[in-house]
C-alpha cells in the first residue's frame, strides 16, 4: 500500500468506528481487523501503520466526530500536517488516496474528552485532571500476572529475561512492546496470564485466603477468577458467574491451563441472576463485583469509549451497578466482605454507588484493606495511569456486620 492508500484505509476504518460509537457496534480494534480480512494484499507493515494511525486519531479527537475524514483532517492539522499532503485522490484514483481537500470542509477539533466527562473527572482529580487524562490516552503496556500455582516471579524473570517486575503487584511482570505471549512456553504451561497490573491489584484487594468460599459475580472470561484461585492456593470454593455466555465460555480452557480445579462456573440469566445463585445466600466469605461500567479507566486500550459514553448510558450503568451491589449483599455471610470494583474514574460510579448502597443496606460498613507495597489501609482505593502506571480503577470493600 502507498502512504496515501494507508491514509484512505484509516479514514474508512474511522468511518466505521464513528458509526459503531453511535450505535453500540464493534470496537475500533475489531473494525480494523475485519477491514483487512477482505484485503489480503495488505502486508503486516500496512496493517500496523493503518491501525496506529486510526488509534492516533481516536486518541487525538475527544468527542465523536462528524466522520472519519473530519477526524483525520483535524488530527493531521494539529499533529501531523505532512499527512494532509497525501490527500491527492481524484476520480481516477478513488479508493487509493483521500480525495483532495476542499476549503471549509468539516474537520474535528482535537480535545482530551467531551467537556461533561472532563468536568466529572475534575471533581476527583482537580488541577491534575489533564495530567490524568493525558496518561489515560497514552499507549498501554503489556502486563502479565505470574500464576503462583505454577511458578514464582523470580523463576520467571530468569526464564524470561526481557520481562521486568511491575511496580506494585507482587506477581506482576511488564513485557516489552510487541511481545507475542502465545509464543512463550511459559504461557502454554500456565505460568503466566495477560492481566493489567491494575486488575491484579483489584483482585488482591479482595483479600482471598485458602479454604474460603468466594464468589466472582461478574467473572467475564476469568481474569480475576484466575487471580483469586491463585490467592486461595487452589483450596476452597470459587464460584465464577456471569451473564455473558461468550466470555464465560473462554474460562474452562484458561482454568485448565492454569491448573485451577476449585471453580464452579455458573451461567446467569440477565436480571434473573438470583435463580442461579440463591443456594449461596449468606454463605460467601467474600464476594467480588467487577461491575459493568463506563470504562473511563481503560481509555489507554479503548480510547473510542469517550465517543460512546453518553449521560443517558452512564445513568443506566449506575442503575445496573446499584442492582448488582444489592444482589451481592444477599450472598455475603455475616463477617464476610463485599469488594466493589469498576474500571472507571468517574466518582458517580465509585463513591456515588457505595454511598447509595450504604444508605439502603445498614448491615454493611466500610472495611479497610491494604495491598502490599501500597499506601496505608483504607476502605477505598483509586488507581490511575498517572499515579500507579496501570489502568484506572475505583475499589471499595464493605463488611457485613449483621
Amino acid at each position: 500500500m502507498t502512504p496515501a492508500a494507508r491514509v484512505q484505509a484509516a479514514i474508512e476504518c474511522l468511518d466505521q468506528a464513528v458509526a459503531a460509537a453511535r450505535t453500540g457496534g464493534a470496537a475500533a480494534d475489531t473494525i480494523v481487523q475485519r477491514y483487512f480480512t477482505t484485503r489480503r494484499y495488505a502486508g503486516s507493515k500496512d496493517r500496523r501503520a493503518v491501525r496506529d494511525l486510526v488509534f492516533d486519531v481516536i486518541r487525538s479527537i475527544g468527542t465523536v466526530p462528524e466522520s472519519g475524514r473530519a477526524a483525520l483532517i483535524g488530527h493531521a492539522r494539529a499533529n501531523a500536517p505532512e499527512v494532509l499532503e497525501l490527500f491527492t485522490g481524484t476520480a481516477d484514483t478513488a479508493g487509493h488516496a483521500p480525495a483532495l481537500l476542499v476549503e471549509g470542509e468539516p474537520e474535528a477539533r482535537p480535545s482530551l474528552a467531551p467537556g461533561w466527562q472532563l468536568d466529572m473527572l475534575r471533581t476527583r482529580f482537580g488541577k491534575g485532571t489533564d495530567k490524568v487524562v493525558a496518561a489515560l490516552l497514552d499507549r498501554a503496556p503489556l502486563d502479565l500476572r505470574v500464576n503462583t500455582l505454577m511458578a514464582n516471579r523470580d523463576e520467571l524473570l530468569i526464564e524470561l529475561p526481557d520481562l521486568a517486575p511491575t511496580a506494585l503487584s507482587p506477581t506482576g511482570l511488564r513485557a516489552p512492546t510487541g511481545l507475542n505471549i502465545e509464543t512463550l512456553p511459559a504461557f502454554h504451561a500456565g505460568k503466566i496470564e495477560v492481566q493489567d497490573e491494575g486488575s491484579q491489584l483489584a483482585a488482591l484487594a479482595v483479600g482471598a485466603l485458602p479454604g474460603e468460599n468466594i464468589i466472582d459475580l461478574c467473572a467475564g472470561a476469568g481474569g480475576k477468577t484466575l487471580a483469586l484461585a491463585a490467592a486461595m492456593a487452589n483450596e476452597g470454593r470459587l464460584v465464577a458467574a456471569d451473564t455473558d455466555r461468550g466470555r464465560l465460555s473462554a474460562m474452562p480452557q484458561r482454568l485448565a491451563r492454569a491448573g485451577v480445579t476449585i471453580t464452579d462456573i455458573r451461567m446467569l440469566n440477565p436480571r434473573k441472576e438470583w435463580d442461579a445463585l440463591k443456594d449461596l445466600a449468606g454463605l460467601a466469605d467474600r464476594v467480588l463485583i467487577d461491575a459493568p461500567c463506563s470504562g473511563t479507566g481503560t481509555w489507554r486500550r479503548n480510547p473510542e469509549a469517550r465517543w460512546r459514553l453518553t449521560a443517558e448510558r452512564l445513568g443506566k450503568l449506575e442503575g445496573e451497578q446499584d442492582r448488582l451491589l444489592s444482589l451481592a449483599a444477599q450472598l455475603v455471610k455475616i463477617g464476610g466482605s463485599l469488594t466493589y470494583v469498576v474500571c472507571s474514574l468517574l466518582p458517580g460510579e465509585g463513591e456515588g454507588r457505595i454511598n447509595a448502597f450504604l444508605l439502603k443496606h445498614g448491615g454493611f460498613r466500610p472495611q479497610e484493606f491494604s495491598i502490599p507495597g501500597m499506601a496505608a489501609p483504607a476502605p477505598t482505593l483509586v488507581l490511575s495511569p498517572a499515579e500507579q502506571g496501570c489502568d484506572g480503577f475505583f475499589i471499595a470493600r464493605l463488611e457485613r456486620v449483621c
